[in-house]
């Protein structure tokens, strides 16, 4: 009896491999059958089941490379219902797939490029859905890419995102930016969806409407995080930067916001999402970025994904169920069951005794038990999708309450901090209230002060009284001593000295304590002085004692009736007085009233004055700014209107557009009473910056009239001479670029004073002065000359260019015998470059030659050669002065190398011959392309031919340039022995060399210009004369340059074959 244990370790070993080979075949297997079934040309929607295969695949082998190896195999170029699906199953694969399959997936980038620019291109529905989808796809790697801490599936924390948005602010502002533009493009794709829905008759209930729908799912899914996103970016940046820096973002949210909204509100009432998913409610109005407290009261959108009730039944051609796979990158032994495989032992050597034995029959209930195990893996499976997707519900309500905790805390932290500006606005009115109490307190000690000088002045009006009352009695003694002094003499005389001694120190007190009652004290001194003569009288008198008695008497009761009358005249004044002060402190507090009074209004009037003046300003400042955005508006539109016109110029559509001179000096013309009329408007702005009317009026005419002028002056080109073509669009190309810097000079506040308009003027003048040159003079050129100097100019530019190539090999010989080393490489490398332009300008002019076979034979019809040649005069010219400009510049560089291998001429020759031959090349191809035909097969081998010479020309200038820097010695500056005086004289000597260049440089381009104009000059002159010049020797209509340098050679100095052409105009012959 066969055993397991008596298998040979080998054939263990061969098991094991065929049990993993046959694994791997079944997974492949399942997947291609997944992919199939989910990616296909039906218009259904993808399936869940094949879907979840597809992503448990990604799990299984840790990326999406199996994924990828069969999508690239689909035709998604033949059906843009297939692609549209991709795409779906893709960005299901990017959201729920392996964390590796980010990385897969960016790998195909281009691919889905390619697919979007594909359907993009194509007027098909799906097709457009398609290209943004791809668009949307793109978009969403390549920010997940940038920013690894953040999922494809957006699920990221508050901390995540600061972490990703890092403390930088100019990080945060960008990362806003990319979260605006991920948004942009999710958006983008439901819109479109939705539309397409509402314009067809599918509905949601419809498997066509539904295919459709369906990737929409994802779309809010990645939607609702990403406005949560773009919200804490916001309000962080809202944090640091003011608000007027950031009003595009706010207006770019709020657009972004009722987009969303209307998105969310129409896939909420559709039948499709009820059961799928539950879309979140966005509030009726955006968060307030200005107010910082706005955001406690944001509330995070969750979307909800509903338990699937119902199983999912399997389709009748579905494989065996597949296997769970640990999504969290374990392997399991137990979790992963081998498919059945037959006993490679048996199948070598055969059962044992031809039937089953007991290891068969264990086989059988084994497979038997593996099959209950599968079905209970699958319900175990399915249960537990079910307790995850309760459990992530249970999550999104969790993160909803603990949104709604931050929230509150949020809301807290607001509130702590308006508390604790209330409290510190408390203590300031304390400290105002005790800075008052303060000086209420010393508004007291002052009436304090002032009450206790009134107690001591009342108390010395007292001691006044007392005083006065003690001299009352006093007189009153006086007036018993003197009746007691009727009986002696001497008792009168006596008291007669103590009365006196009396009323003197009475009258000493009286001064010094009653200064404010001066009148009454000196009634008083007056009295005593009448009682002096009295007493006087009275001794004068002693014998009548009696007589002298009732004077006395008489005397006492006129004392009385005075004392009374001065104490009644004490008491008046004292109530005098009381009432005078009583009057005084009411008039001084309602004077202090007054005062307050006045300076209250009179602050209130200030501020007010200075809110009037303020807001004044602020209109003028604003009046002042709508006038120059006015302006700023006009100057954008006009330069669009300018760059549009000098756009047409290198446009090819606008090479068969013409005009006639007549019609171009006219717009010319206008032009200049245009420019005449900018510049009044700007003086007029610039002398009052608050009406910019007319400037704008004559901006409005300006940009017009200068885009007509440059339109016609390129037309007219079109039907001119070369060289009067080419000096026209010149000066088009000069008045584009002068106007927008004109414009350009208005648009800014810092130039707008300096702006002039003359430069303009200078250039419309030329081209006024162009278009009268180009007025027909009624002359035409004779058939016969025209006819045959082409074939003559062709011919002798090719002889021209195979004598230059002969030579250039003749010069590399001899430099080669000559020279070694680094000038031997540099001499090899710019011969070689020129050997490789004159083979580039050889194909040049035979692919010319062909082109212009080709444009006679289907040009001239039924008339000659010559005939057509006559018939398109201008355009034979320009042919013949362009074939004329290549030969006389190949000839010109055969000589500029051959002076620069020899060390007699200079680098700057070369590169300027090498400009020429490029330029020339260019005109060859201006002139033979008029005619053309645009789809000619001749036509395009024309123009790579000219590409071709303009790089072999680049790589002659590049050649040159470098040998000039490896032969050229450049000297060490050493200054270390030089003195201060020394140093500063050589600074002066090398500030006067640079004047003396510079000076000499000035020189030098003014002698350019003039040789150039010169030469236009000169392309005017008749062919008879021009061929007289053709020689070596130099003729009056093409003086030789006079050089500073003697070495350089003569620039107008040409062969015969290749004379730089002159063309007369049609007046030369009558």
């Amino acid at each position: 009896m066969n055993s397991i244990r008596q298998v040979p370790s080998r054939v263990k070993t061969r098991r094991t491999e065929t049990n993993l080979g046959a694994e791997r075949e079944h997974f492949d297997k399942q997947q291609l059958s997944s992919i199939s079934k989910a990616i296909n040309s039906a218009e259904t929607p993808v399936k869940e089941k094949h879907a979840r295969r597809i992503i448990l695949g990604t799990h299984r082998e840790k990326g999406a490379y199996t994924f990828w190896s069969y999508a690239l195999g689909l035709p998604l170029a033949s059906s843009s219902i297939l692609s549209w699906k991709f795409c779906h199953v893709l960005h299901k694969v990017l959201r729920d797939g392996h964390q590796n399959s980010l990385q897969d997936c960016m790998r195909h980038h281009s691919t889905l490029v390619e697919i979007g620019a594909l359907w993009g291109n194509l007027h098909d529905k799906y097709g457009q859905l398609v290209a943004l989808y791809t668009k949307l796809l793109c978009t969403k790697m390549e920010f997940h890419i940038k920013h690894s801490e953040i999922r494809p599936n957006l699920e990221a924390t508050d901390e995540v995102l600061e972490r990703a948005a890092g403390t930088d602010i100019n990080n945060v502002f960008q990362l806003t930016v990319e979260v605006f533009d991920y948004m942009d493009t999710e958006l983008r794709v439901a819109e479109t969806v939705i539309r397409q829905l509402n314009t067809s008759i599918a509905i949601s209930t419809l498997t066509s409407g539904q295919c459709r729908l369906s990737p929409l799912i994802q779309v809010v899914q990645d939607c609702s995080h990403l406005y949560h996103f773009t919200v804490k970016l916001l309000f962080k940046l809202h944090a640091c930067l003011p608000a007027d820096t950031l009003q595009g973002h706010r207006d770019r949210f709020h657009d972004q916001f009722h987009s969303l909204k209307t998105f969310f509100n129409k896939a909420r009432d559709m039948l499709y999402f009820k059961r799928l998913i539950q879309i979140p409610k966005l509030p009726d109005s955006p968060p307030n970025f200005l107010h910082a407290a706005s955001l406690a009261k944001h509330v995070k959108p969750v979307v909800v994904i509903p338990d699937e009730d119902e199983p999912e039944q399997q389709d009748d051609d579905d494989d065996d169920p597949e296997p769970l796979i640990e999504v969290s990158d374990v392997p399991t032994a137990s979790m992963q069951p081998q498919p059945q495989q037959f006993d490679i032992f048996d199948q070598t050597f055969g059962p044992p005794n031809g039937g089953f034995d007991d290891r068969d029959l264990q086989i059988e209930s084994l497979k038997g038990d593996l099959e209950l195990l599968r079905a209970e893996l699958e319900r175990v499976k399915a249960e537990a999708q079910r307790y995850i997707t309760q459990l992530k519900s249970q999550i999104n309500s969790l993160e909803a309450e603990l949104e709604e905790q931050r929230a509150q805390k949020q809301r807290a932290l607001v509130e702590n901090e308006q508390l604790r500006m209330e409290l510190e606005a408390t203590r300031r009115r304390n400290a105002e209230h005790e800075g008052l109490q303060a000086t209420f307190s010393e508004a007291e000690k002052r009436a304090q002060s002032t009450e206790q000088r009134y107690n001591k002045l009342k108390e010395k009006h007292t001691e006044l009284v007392a005083s006065h009352a003690e001299l009352l009695r006093k007189s009153a003694d006086t007036v018993k001593m003197l009746s007691a002094t009727q009986q002696t003499q001497e008792e009168v005389e006596r008291t007669k000295q103590q009365l006196s001694f009396e009323v003197d120190r009475i009258k000493q007190d009286a001064d010094m304590k009653l200064e404010e009652q001066k009148f009454e004290m000196e009634k008083l001194r007056r009295e005593l002085e009448e009682k002096m003569a009295e007493v006087l009288r009275i001794k004068a008198t002693l014998q009548g004692s009696e007589k002298a008695g009732e004077q006395m008497n008489s005397s006492m009761t006129s004392l009385q009736a005075e004392k009374e009358r001065l104490m009644r005249s004490v008491s008046e004044k004292e109530a005098e007085l009381s009432s005078l002060r009583q009057a005084a402190q009411v008039q001084q507090s309602s004077l202090q009233q007054e005062r307050e009074r006045s300076s209250r209004e009179l602050g209130d009037l200030q501020g007010k004055l200075q809110e009037k003046t303020s807001r004044e300003e602020q209109l003028r400042q604003k009046l002042l700014e709508e006038q120059f955005a006015l302006l700023q508006g006009t100057v954008t539109e006009a330069e669009s209107i300018i760059e549009d016109a000098v756009a047409k110029l290198d446009d090819p559509l606008h090479i068969r557009c013409t005009s006639s001179p007549d019609y171009l000096i006219s717009r010319a013309e206008a032009t200049l009473g245009s420019i005449d009329k900018v510049k009044k408007g700007h003086a007029d702005f610039l002398g009052n910056m608050g009406d910019a009317g007319g400037l704008l009026r004559a901006l409005t005419q300006f940009s017009h009239l200068a885009a007509d002028t440059i339109i016609n002056g390129s037309a007219t080109a079109h039907m001119a001479p070369t060289d009067h073509a080419d000096r026209l669009t010149e000066n088009c190309r000069g008045c584009g670029t002068q106007s927008l810097q004109f414009l350009k000079d208005l648009k800014a506040k810092a130039t707008l004073q300096s702006a002039d308009p003359a430069s303009i003027r200078i250039i419309v003048q030329k081209i006024l002065h162009l278009g009268q040159e180009l007025r027909p003079k009624g002359m035409d050129v004779r058939q016969d000359e025209l006819g045959d100097l082409v074939d003559k100019e062709m011919a002798a530019t090719s002889a021209a260019i195979e004598e230059a190539v002969r030579r250039i090999d003749e010069m590399m010989n001899q430099a080669r015998k000559d020279t070694s080393g680094v000038k031997l490489e540099v001499n090899e490398r710019i011969l070689n470059s020129c050997t490789d332009l004159m083979k580039a300008i050889r194909l040049l002019v035979l692919a010319s030659t062909d082109l212009q076979k080709e444009i006679v034979e289907s040009g001239r019809g039924a008339a000659t050669i010559k005939e057509f040649y006559a018939r398109n005069s201008r355009w034979t010219e320009g042919l013949i002065s362009a074939s004329k400009a290549v030969g006389w510049g190949a000839t010109q560089m055969v000589e500029s190398a051959d002076k620069v291998v020899l060390h007699t001429g200079k680098y700057e020759e070369l590169i300027v011959c090498s400009h020429e031959i490029a330029a020339s090349t260019a005109q060859l191809v201006a002139a033979s392309k008029v005619k053309a035909d645009r789809n000619s097969k001749k036509l395009t081998s024309l123009q790579q031919a000219s590409r071709y010479v303009n790089e072999m020309a680049a790589n002659v200038v590049a050649s040159t340039r470098t040998g000039q820097e490896h032969l050229e010695d450049k000297d060490t500056m050493d200054f270390s022995g030089m003195s201060l005086i020394k140093l500063k004289k050589e600074e002066m000597e090398s500030q006067v060399k640079v004047l003396e260049l510079e000076s000499q440089l000035e020189n030098e381009r003014l002698r350019l210009g003039e040789l150039r104009k010169k030469h236009y000059s000169v392309a005017g002159v008749p062919l008879e004369q021009i061929s007289e010049g053709n020689g070596l020797s130099s003729s009056p209509a093409h003086p030789a340059p006079q050089s500073p340098k003697p070495t350089k050679p003569a620039v107008m100095r040409k062969p015969a074959l290749a004379q730089k052409p002159n063309i007369p105009p049609k007046n030369t012959f009558k």
